[in-house]
């Protein structure tokens, strides 16, 4: 990617150098010297691959392009072509107009003017594509890196600032091409298409009481080759790096093109890993695919894409890094210590809460559900902890539970009735004297074969280290497994996440204008939301999707996490919220941060109120600077249309909730913004890159199970006294489940080479206001003493669960990394 930085911009000359024209003009006209950086490059150009980004600068620069200044101070700007002569009326410019006459678009990032009379340096950041005339009819308007509230902008400006958020909102009418910059609501009304296929109807979600869910961006199916040009406003695309490593890694990963391929050679042979050292192979080897395949994805990927992504004698294709979680130690995973520390410090480290009755008790409705109640006893567990009652031991806080029945037992039957065979699990755990769990019993329930009213049927498990009862423990563990990670993907991941900060994306852009500090605050954390989510409604979350293909409610995935969004409540998402909620912490104003956890060592929450602290520090030091009472926050009239669309459009189905904030006070304000940027980066990351280092190894974090637990008197059980291994390996995922699985989390894993994280920004000079800068500046470095005390506290052995039996050190809240599969890092924004 080449970069033209063309220094007093004149029509004239070679636009590699600067250029200069002495201004005809006399008198108050005079020439100041200025800078534009842009690039002329379609990223997703693959027949261009090399060409020269800047072809014809002479010609672009001619009259191809022409700027015209806007002052901030007078209302009668004057206008030059590329040229910058000065008009003292101008005074102060405030922005630019820029007009592409040119045959085809460019990405301007840049504008800087040197030596403005009275003024000095003004930069402009624009990081934006201007398209040709005739396809993008209206001028483009740049903003100076000013900040202003509505109610202090410039007067000249006021009409541009307007006009802007107008042309972004559009009007709702006709097609939406690559060039238009319109940000819009939907459904998820086009995850199937029956009309070509009946078996892939799916219900629309959003728009309704019995399926509610957050607002998407609008756009339209495309066929699957299309995908990478489903519409997205295109500043939201993905820029030239991101696309190329998304696609580098990412197009092995498409399930519609690879599965038919996939399934001709596994279905030919035995569909099961033999044996665990069969599996290992994926990691040591790789497997040699047949040749037609290789041609088929020859015909299919472009010439540039296959040399990164496949070895031209078609070995490794399948080969994947090996996951951290048996770097150190084969078989680690296994073990009960590990199974329950991961609760606290893997990958779905958010569904773990305190115990507060015995038996646990179920939420669902009795007259349709019937008794859903737990059938563990105190028998099943007083003998495990610790001499205490079963009140004793939940008094003192020591019993916790990972629940997952209520979410699934609804759905269970229709999910049996596919190729899933599974249940619906309980598990409790009792916190040791050193700080970690060790599970106790794990309840796994089926819906009533006469009938959901009836209720549920449900056995018991309990721990066991010798013989066949050691092989079902394990076989119990590894269906706690399979709800785990169903419930990672489709409610922690993609909905707590993905889903439902997309409304924000689309409100912000649409009534906060680009000079709003509230839109300078949270723009970093938007960044390739948009581009992302349209993909995966694409190619991953839709019908026959890879989701569906490999997590366990198949065709039911997202109708499921639709009735788990009935119960999101925007304030607690917030981590201190969500802690209190789940019982794990209490309010203490003597402790760090305000709360007491109830479980010291759990990682995920100590590293997560460290950067919750530091993003609450930052975003109150920067919102005091502009807010400076109440009432600037009731009266800024952005902000108030900003939140009422948020509420009323983006997360419509949610309108009439109670729990909303007003937004009246500089504290609603805080809060809100602090929540926001904590969804979108720190607890995006926490979920998203240890998809590999812990379920790149599937038995460790199965997603699906095929068959019911092994009762005795029959041959699977017999099998499971013999080669309880391969009962294990053919109860959990398939191997061709198991290879489009982990190609798609070793993709969703990996940092971009151009990653921005939390902390950082793309450009220096996003404001002028220096107080903004400086607290920014403190903001980085409270995250910097962060990295370091995680480091210490992974070389505590004090703290037992920061590293575990399977030696991986929790580092997944560690702001910064470098590119690939590292299991640390937390990148601004949901951008993979």
């Amino acid at each position: 990617m080449l970069q033209n930085i063309i220094n007093a911009v004149t029509g004239e000359g070679d636009g590699n150098k600067k250029m200069t024209r002495e201004t005809a003009a006399a008198g108050k006209c005079r020439k100041i010297e200025g800078s534009v950086v842009l690039m002329k490059k379609n990223a997703l150009d693959f027949n261009d691959f090399n060409a020269s980004v800047l072809d014809r600068v002479h010609e672009l620069l001619g009259q191809k392009v022409s700027l015209q200044l806007i002052s901030a101070v007078n209302a009668d700007p004057s206008a030059f072509k590329v040229t910058f002569g000065w008009d003292e009326d101008i005074a102060i410019p405030g922005a630019f107009l820029i007009r592409n006459n040119h045959h085809s678009e460019f990405y301007l990032k840049s504008l800087t003017l040197e030596d403005v009379p009275g003024q000095g340096r003004i930069h402009f950041v624009c990081n934006s594509w201007v398209y040709p005339a005739d396809q993008y009819k209206n001028d483009r308007v740049f903003f100076s890196n000013k900040t202003y509230l509505p109610s202090e902008t410039p007067a000249p400006l006021i009409k541009y600032r307007k006009e802007e958020l107008v042309n972004l909102r559009g009007d709702g009418t006709g097609e939406l091409q690559e060039w238009d910059r319109v940000y819009d609501y939907a459904y998820y009304n086009d995850l199937g298409n029956p009309d070509e296929d009946p078996k892939n109807a799916r219900p629309v979600l959003g728009g309704s009481s019995e399926h509610p869910y957050p607002h998407p961006n609008s756009e339209s199916r495309v066929k699957l080759l299309m995908s990478l040009s489903i519409y997205v406003p295109r500043d939201d695309r993905f820029g030239h790096l991101k696309m190329s490593d998304f696609l580098a890694y990412g197009v092995k990963s498409i399930a519609q093109f690879l599965k038919p391929e996939l399934e001709s050679i596994f279905d030919s042979t035995p569909n099961e890993f033999d044996s665990f050292q069969d599996l290992q192979k994926l990691y040591e080897g790789g497997i040699k695919l047949p040749g037609g395949l290789l041609e088929n994805i020859r015909d299919n990927v472009p010439a540039e894409l296959l040399k990164q992504i496949f070895p031209t004698d078609g070995e490794g294709l399948l080969k994947y890094p090996m996951p951290q979680v048996i770097k150190e130690d084969r078989s680690a995973w296994r073990t009960d210590e590990e199974f329950a520390r991961e609760m606290l410090a893997g990958v779905n480290p958010v569904n773990i809460r305190r115990l507060e009755e015995f038996p646990p008790a179920s939420k669902l409705d009795p007259m349709v559900y019937g008794d859903q109640a737990s059938t563990i006893t105190k028998e099943h567990i007083e003998n495990s902890i610790d001499g205490l009652g079963i009140d004793e031991a939940i008094n003192s806080n020591k019993l916790f539970i990972l629940d997952h029945h209520d979410a699934i037992m609804p759905y269970l039957r229709r999910i049996n009735s596919t190729s899933t065979k599974t249940y619906a699990s309980r598990t409790i755990l009792f916190l040791k004297n050193d700080g970690t769990l060790k599970p106790l019993v794990i309840e796994l329930s089926l819906p009533h074969p006469e009938g959901d009213q009836f209720g549920a049927i449900s056995k018991v498990y309990t721990p066991a280290e010798e013989g066949v009862e050691s092989s079902i423990w394990q076989l119990a563990k590894a269906y706690v497994a399979v709800n785990d990670s169903g419930n990672h993907q489709l409610i922690s991941h993609w909905l707590n996440t993905h889903a439902v900060i997309e409304p924000f994306v689309i409100a912000t852009n649409r009534q906060l204008s680009v000079l709003h500090p509230i839109h300078k605050l949270l723009h970093p954390h938007f960044r390739d939301t948009m581009n992302i989510n349209a993909f995966a409604r694409q190619v991953v979350i839709n019908a026959g999707g890879i989701l569906e293909a490999t997590v366990f409610p198949t065709k039911y995935s997202m109708e499921m996490s639709s009735a788990v969004y009935k119960n999101w409540v925007f304030p607690e998402q917030a981590l201190p919220a969500d802690l209190i909620k789940r019982g794990i912490a209490v309010k203490d104003s003597s402790s760090p941060h305000g709360l007491h956890l109830l479980i010291e060592d759990y990682p995920y929450a100590v590293d997560g109120l460290e950067i919750w602290s530091a993003i609450n520090t930052w975003v109150a030091d920067y919102c005091s600077f502009y807010y400076k009472s109440d009432d600037i926050v009731q009266n800024d009239s952005e902000l108030q249309s900003w939140w009422k669309e948020l509420r009323e459009e983006g997360h419509g189905d949610k309108k009439e909730e109670p729990w909303w904030p007003k937004m009246q006070t500089r504290e609603e304000l805080i809060e809100t913004c602090t929540t926001i940027i904590w969804i979108a980066s720190a607890l995006h990351a926490a979920l998203n890159f240890g998809q590999f280092p812990y379920a790149g190894y599937q038995p460790n974090r199965p997603t699906k199970s095929r068959q019911f637990m092994p009762e005795k008197g029959t041959p699977e059980y017999e099998e499971l006294k013999s080669d309880p291994d391969k009962v294990f390996l053919k109860t959990i995922t398939t191997q061709l489940q198991t290879l489009l699985g982990i190609s798609l989390i070793e993709i969703l894993s990996r940092h971009s080479s151009d990653e921005v994280y939390l902390g950082q920004r793309d450009t220096p000079e996003w404001t002028l206001d220096t107080e903004a800068l400086k607290a920014f500046e403190r903001f980085g470095q409270k995250l910097a003493k962060t990295e370091d005390r995680i480091i210490k506290m992974n070389n505590d052995k004090k703290w037992k669960n920061r590293v575990g039996p399977v030696k991986v050190p929790y580092t997944l809240l560690y702001p910064t990394s470098e590119g690939g599969i590292t299991g640390k890092g937390i990148p601004n924004s949901v951008s993979i």
